[in-house]
C-alpha cells in the first residue's frame, strides 16, 4: 500500500509512452551518446553509503548504476521495463546491485518519504504532466532528503531536436508539455516550489563525438531513440516529408559541429533538500 495522491492515470497515454520508448535501441544511444551524465548526476547529488536511492525513468540505469556502486540502496523504475535487460546485464558488468521495477513517474508506487535520495537523468523530463511528476518526486523524497535533476535545456542541441520534429510529428495529448522545460530553470523552481530548499542549478554541457557527419548522428537517432523513431514512423505514408525532416536533422547537426561531427549538448543540473 501507498498513500500517493497522484490523480487517476491515463492508461492509454501511458501504454503509448512505453511503447514509443521501446522503440528503437535506447540503452545504445545512452551508451552512446551520454555515458558519463548519471555520473555526474551521482556525484552531484551526493549518494552515500545506505542512502536509499530512486532513479525515476532510469531507463538502463544510466544513473542508477552509478549511485549503486556509490553506495546507494537503489530502486530503478521506469514505466518501459524493456529496457531492464540491458541495464541488469550493465549491473552485472560493473559488479553493481539494484531493484528494478515497473514504475509511472506521474503515480509512483512508494511511500512518502521512502527515499533518502531522489534522482533523474533525462527521463522524468519525458513524463507528459510536468506538475504530477514533480508532485510524485517531492512526495516520495523523505524530509532533508536530496533530489537531483538533470534535464537536456530548451535551447541546446536536445531542446532544438525536440522544436525541429515538432512541425513533422502529431499533436500531442491534451494537458502534455514539452520535455526540454525541465531544462528552464524558472520552469523547474515553479514545479517544485517552497517545498524544496538548498536549491544549486547550473548549466552545463557534454561532449559529443560519436557521430563523424550530421547523416550519422540523424541515421543513429531515426533508428534507436524513440521519439525520433516515432516521428518518422507517422511519415511513412509521406516521403517528402521524412526527407524534409531528413534535411531539418541535418542542418541542426551541422550548426552544432565543432568539427569533424563534435557536439557540445546542454543541460540543466539542478540539486536541492526537500524542505
Amino acid at each position: 500500500m501507498t498513500d500517493s495522491t497522484t490523480p487517476t492515470t491515463d492508461h492509454a497515454l501511458k501504454a503509448k509512452h512505453r511503447a514509443m520508448w521501446a522503440l528503437g535501441d535506447y540503452p545504445a544511444v545512452a551508451d552512446t551518446v551520454i555515458p558519463t551524465l548519471g555520473a555526474r548526476l551521482v556525484a552531484a547529488t551526493g549518494v552515500q553509503t545506505g542512502d536509499r536511492v530512486l532513479d525515476i525513468a532510469a531507463g538502463s540505469g544510466n544513473a542508477s548504476i552509478p549511485a549503486a556502486l556509490a553506495g546507494g540502496d537503489v530502486t530503478a523504475g521506469d514505466l518501459t521495463p524493456e529496457l531492464f535487460e540491458v541495464g541488469r546485464r550493465h549491473a552485472a558488468a560493473a559488479g553493481a546491485r539494484l531493484d528494478w521495477t515497473q514504475t509511472d513517474a506521474e503515480a509512483l508506487p512508494f511511500d512518502t518519504g521512502a527515499f533518502d535520495t531522489v534522482l533523474s537523468c533525462v527521463g522524468i523530463m519525458f513524463a507528459p504532466h510536468h506538475q504530477a511528476a514533480a508532485d510524485e518526486l517531492v512526495r516520495v523524497t523523505r524530509p532533508g532528503g536530496r533530489i537531483g535533476l538533470l534535464a537536456w535545456t530548451p535551447t541546446g542541441f536536445i531542446g532544438e531536436m525536440f522544436a525541429t520534429m515538432k512541425p513533422y510529428a502529431p499533436p500531442p495529448p491534451p494537458g502534455a508539455q514539452p520535455p526540454p522545460l525541465w531544462g528552464d530553470e524558472t520552469h523547474v523552481h515553479g514545479l517544485l516550489g517552497d517545498r524544496v530548499r538548498d536549491i544549486d542549478t547550473r548549466t552545463e554541457t557534454v561532449r559529443v563525438d560519436a557521430f563523424g557527419t550530421a547523416a550519422e548522428f540523424r541515421d543513429f537517432f531515426k533508428q534507436n531513440y524513440g521519439p525520433t523513431v516515432a516521428v518518422y514512423a507517422s511519415l511513412t505514408d509521406t516521403p517528402d516529408r521524412a526527407a524534409a525532416l531528413d534535411r531539418d536533422l541535418d542542418d541542426l547537426a551541422r550548426r552544432y559541429d565543432l568539427g569533424r561531427g563534435t557536439m557540445d549538448w546542454e543541460y540543466l543540473l539542478l540539486t536541492a533538500r526537500r524542505s
